[in-house]
């Protein structure tokens, strides 16, 4: 739970920067990356189950 606090307040601080500097091309580039680690994360995770229905 300590992460997700930690994630949550690193998100508020990059909105913060967005909104207070006007560089609105930084949220995309952050959900982007966020999304891509999730993949990363959950390709993982599922791969050796995917390997035994096989």
């Amino acid at each position: 739970m300590r992460f997700l606090r930690h994630l949550g307040n690193l998100l508020k601080e990059f909105g913060g920067f967005a909104w207070h500097h006007k560089a609105w091309w930084i949220i995309p580039v952050v959900l982007t990356l966020l999304l891509l680690g999730l993949l990363i994360t959950v390709g993982q995770s599922s791969a050796p189950f995917i390997y035994t229905l096989f």
